[in-house]
């Protein structure tokens, strides 16, 4: 017998919830074939078997909390391809029967033998049948998505690593389908009159749902962020003239070179990691009575996905190039979109980016992702009027936010680092002379 565990979940991850059996008791498994999707706060993942056999039994139901090194299952090495039988003889004919269809219905050219007179009684267990291939070879986030909008998964072209279905995949495969015309009715809608009571439209209705793990643990961690630090936010504003001069100038031939389009959150990392730079604290973490000043830049850049905020992280951006920066920053946003970062990508970081601006937002206050110090938000470029050289003038203007912990982090140094930030975004060929 072969016990299979909750594996090691990344840093500082203790637990996770089954979110879903993708094998049942009697099931036989092959190596390295996925077993149970298991949820986390960080990211989603596949339990795989590390060797041949039968699921014999299942420790945790659908919607347990596990821990790390936790029994999910036990698996019978020895049993071969041997499948449990359950279930009354009926069932166990229909699943035997070499033409069944993967839903369990059997399909066959002549009549059926007659009908068994034994009847399941309640207590009698279903025949578990295994998701088909298209399934298990779909990111969990796709199975959401095509759950959610009827997509028959064995019909998607996966563009995934190995032809594995992403969430675009099935959002492109609902995009493509045809709109049914709405049939036209012959009679027109009656006209209430003064006399004639009208029906409510709508009832009251209320929806519970249990938080993700993901969801529950950014909900935790934001209000221990504001507790345990003496968190402040201060402001400024951008002019993004320059930055935005300078990516219509070079756009063609960068992308041309690179193969990656030039961005905006590439200047602003190269921006934040030179300011760090001159002002370390903001770069450090806070660690009993003591302060560790970080002198490596692993810049987490916060990213929404469908589960809730994940901030993955470039490591040693300090020693990124623009194109390099562009691909990191463009795969996370894909990966997080399709669920498929790891923890690996996640892990650490010294300093966050998050840019709210995207979604629209015009100014925010950032909260601080513990253990760092600093986050630097992000948010919309506007056209403002503004005052220069004695003229008003209308320019293309974003306000900048800095959070940061009191505790080890001045006011005056806050400020100072934000408006350094400002001056390289103002005059960004200042980024290749200091960063």
């Amino acid at each position: 017998m072969t016990n299979i565990v909750v594996p090691e979940l990344g840093e500082s991850v203790v637990e996770a919830r089954v979110a879903r059996w993708l094998k049942q008791e009697g099931d036989h498994v092959e190596v390295g074939e996925p077993i149970v999707e298991l949820e986390t706060e960080k990211i989603d993942l596949e339990v795989n078997a590390e060797r041949g056999g039968v699921i014999t039994t299942i420790n945790h139901k659908e919607g347990a909390d596990v821990k790390i090194g936790e029994v999910l299952a036990v698996m019978d090495e020895t049993a071969g391809g041997a499948a449990k039988p359950s279930g009354s003889g009926a069932e166990r004919a229909q699943t035997s029967a070499p033409q069944a269809a993967p839903g369990g219905a059997s399909q066959r050219t002549s009549p059926p033998p007659p009908a068994q007179p034994a009847s399941p009684t309640p207590s009698a267990s279903p025949v578990s049948i295994a998701p088909p291939a298209s399934e298990r070879r779909a990111t969990p986030t796709a199975r959401n998505v095509a759950k959610d909008h009827d997509v028959n998964l064995a019909s998607v072209q996966g563009s995934g690593a190995a032809g594995r279905v992403t969430k675009q995949d099935v959002q492109n495969a609902v995009g493509s389908r045809t709109p049914v015309a709405p049939t036209p009715t012959a009679n027109k809608p009656t006209v209430p009159t003064a006399h004639t009571p009208i029906a409510p439209t709508s009832t009251r209705t209320e929806e519970r749902q249990r938080m993700s793990k993901r969801r529950a643990t950014i909900a935790r961690r934001l209000v221990e962020a504001q507790h345990n630090a003496a968190m402040l936010t201060t402001f400024n504003e951008v002019d993004m003239s320059a930055v935005m001069a300078l990516r219509e100038r070079r756009k063609d031939a960068f992308k041309e070179q690179h193969s990656v389009a030039l961005g905006i959150a590439s200047f602003f990392v190269k921006a934040a990691v030179a300011a760090l730079k001159g002002f370390p604290r903001l770069n450090a973490e806070i660690q009993g009575d003591e302060i560790v000043l970080k002198h490596y830049y692993d810049i987490g850049v916060a990213v929404g996905a469908e589960g809730g905020l994940v901030v993955p992280v470039l490591r040693n951006a300090d020693q990124m190039r623009f194109p390099e920066l562009e691909r990191g920053i463009r795969d996370f946003a894909k990966r997080a979109s399709d669920g498929a970062l790891t923890l690996e990508d996640l892990a650490g970081g010294t300093f966050t980016i998050t840019n709210g601006g995207v979604y629209g937002s015009l100014m925010s206050t950032p909260i601080l992702n513990p253990p760092q110090v600093g986050i630097l938000g992000l948010h919309k470029i506007q056209e403002r009027p503004v005052g220069l050289h004695g003229q008003v003038v209308i320019r293309p203007m974003m306000y900048v936010a800095l959070s940061y912990d009191h505790r080890i982090v001045d006011g005056r140094e806050a400020v100072q680092f934000l408006v350094r930030v400002k001056e390289y975004i103002e005059d960004p060929g200042n980024l290749l002379l200091d960063s």
